[in-house]
């Protein structure tokens, strides 16, 4: 039991470490045990502390560290090079604040993990105890954040022994009841730690306007990104070293460099250039101040899916900013969902960008297993287009098809029905291209297997189906068809012994030499111009129009 334990930590740390390789490579992780018997830190001040990894950025190498410390030979390394000893968590925190401490980067935000069983760590020494609570309260002072991330034992965890007074509290009202159970499952483990360690950064931060001096305070959050291969690094072939690439504007008479201050812009109107300067341009741009502005409710069956056109974020409120937001919005957000309703909002999310409807979709909270929040309380909110956004389509006419035929293929649909998950279907390009590059930083012989999870499961839907296919097939061809193969190709019916050459255009000199004097040789055609330079033996390297009149021009001047 003791030895699964390990091991769901350490599978832990290391998928913390290659998802931080991947998404935040310029975060500092470490990783540092306690109650050992050996010791090793910084300056070797703390007994039974050993620092297995620095706070530096993650790499190959780490991750191979901690392989180092899996499966038996695994656990036979770690007894040689640290042992078991005795334990103090007040050392292991201070061990830790002077790591931060020697980080001379500014950090925007520090965060530190504890993975233990026992929830009595000291065997009920005070002194331990309350050295523990000092420490862990000065390192909350400064603005680290304390997790637990304890494992299942025996006789269960008791978090109000020890770790209460030692944790960080809850940074929203949806972890209240996450730091008080127990994992006893690998992925649940996963789960918390993947939900601590990502900082939830607002992409905005704005005024919810409800009326004349009713202000609340929100955040806006993208809950959904696409995820795309990082992008190719330009590197030094000699050093491989990257390289940094700059821009400069020269002027192009004078050839001096130019300043951001002497770069105008213009745009020309009825034949007349208008030059405005910078500070114009953003005045112009400028609609008014960032936030967004109550006009009315709407029934929810008003909102139609094709009025989603670009991906929806997420609103939440923003305690900090103004004191009461969050009492407020959860009380719109529980008037909004009791009546079925959504909130029309006038929507400028920042500075210079223009104005846009949106719709505010109520959402309310889903807690699964583990106390785990799946689904957060807030707003979505959907960008709703404007009259001049909408197409009308003509769509060709086809036959329609029959109450048989329909029926029919509702027992198909029936049949393939299953409950979707978007969070079940990983990117196969993605995960092979992250395979490819784990196998050749871990030295590994071959990348891991990818399962292409988009991949239709053939045998399993015919098995569903039975004959439904080929009832359906009955219905709707004809006998004998088959779809695989191409139609016969018709042949174009000859008129007059077959089908002439389209003619070629031949323009006499005294025409050409008249068009290059009044200046209207451009208004021909590429094709033309291509005919009148074969013509006249005129040899060109290019396809341009332009290109195909200067040489027309100096063959005919000559």
């Amino acid at each position: 039991m003791k030895s699964r334990r390990k091991e769901s930590s350490l599978e832990v740390v290391r998928s913390v470490y290659t998802s931080k390789i991947i998404s935040s490579h310029r975060d500092l992780v470490a990783l540092v045990f306690f109650g050992t018997e050996q010791s090793k830190n910084p300056r070797n001040s703390f007994k039974h502390v050993y620092v297995y990894h620095d706070l530096d950025e993650p790499g190959a190498k780490r991750v191979q560290d901690v392989e180092a410390l899996r499966g038996e030979k695994g656990a036979q390394f770690a007894a040689e090079t640290m042992g078991s000893g005795e334990t103090s968590l007040g050392d292991a925190l201070w061990c830790c604040a002077n790591l931060y401490n020697d980080i001379k980067l500014r950090l925007s935000h520090k965060r530190l993990m504890i993975f233990t069983c026992r929830d009595e760590p000291h065997g009920g020494d005070s002194t331990k105890d309350r050295q523990a609570r000092t420490k862990a309260s000065d390192l909350k002072e400064t603005g680290v954040v304390i997790d637990l991330m304890h494992l299942m034992k025996p006789g269960g965890f008791d978090v109000s022994l020890f770790f209460c007074d030692i944790v960080s509290p809850p940074e929203d009202e949806s972890e209240l009841g996450l730091q008080l159970e127990p994992s006893d499952k690998l992925e649940d483990l996963k789960k918390r730690v993947r939900a601590k360690e990502q900082k939830k950064r607002a992409m905005a931060r704005l005024n919810l306007c409800l009326g004349e001096g009713i202000n609340i305070a929100v955040g806006i959050y993208a809950t959904a990104v696409s995820a795309r291969k990082p992008g190719a690094i330009r590197l030094y072939r000699e050093t491989n070293e990257p390289v940094r690439s700059k821009t400069r504007t020269f002027h192009t008479q004078t050839g001096s460099l130019l300043l951001p201050s002497e770069i105008k812009k213009a745009q020309v109107y009825g034949k007349r250039k208008i030059v405005m300067e910078r500070d114009e341009v953003d005045a112009i741009k400028k609609f008014d101040d960032p936030g967004l502005f109550l006009i009315g409710f709407k029934p929810m069956e008003r909102l139609k899916l094709h009025h989603h056109i670009r991906p929806a974020v997420f609103l939440y409120p923003e305690e900090d900013e103004v004191k009461g937001s969050a009492c407020l919005f959860s009380a719109l957000l529980e008037k909004c969902s009791e009546k079925n309703v959504f909130a029309l909002c006038r929507c400028i999310s920042r500075r210079n960008y223009p104005p846009r409807f949106a719709a505010l979709v109520p959402q309310k909270e889903e807690v699964g297993e583990g106390k785990v929040q799946i689904t957060p309380p807030g707003f979505n909110v959907i960008y709703l287009p404007y009259a001049d956004d909408i197409r009308t389509l003509d769509p060709p006419q086809h036959p329609s098809a029959t109450q048989t035929q329909v029926d029919k293929m509702k027992e198909i649909v029936s049949k393939l029905r299953f409950k979707y998950r978007s969070d079940a279907f990983e990117n196969p390009v993605i995960q092979q291209h992250y395979r490819n590059l784990e196998a050749l930083a871990l030295d590994m012989m071959a990348p891991e297997d990818t399962e292409d999870l988009i991949m239709p499961k053939v045998e399993q839907i015919d098995h569903r189906l039975g004959p439904l296919v080929q009832e359906f097939k009955d219905l709707v061809y004809p006998a004998n068809y088959n779809p695989e193969n191409k139609p016969a190709a018709k042949r174009k019916t000859d008129t007059g012994g077959g089908a002439e050459k389209k003619s070629k255009v031949e323009m006499p000199e005294d025409e050409l030499r008249a068009r290059v004097q009044n200046g209207t040789l451009g208004k021909l055609t590429v094709p033309v111009l291509k005919e009148a330079c074969k013509q006249f033996g005129v040899r060109t390297t290019g396809t341009k129009k332009q290109e195909l009149i200067d040489a027309l021009i100096a063959r005919l001047s000559s």
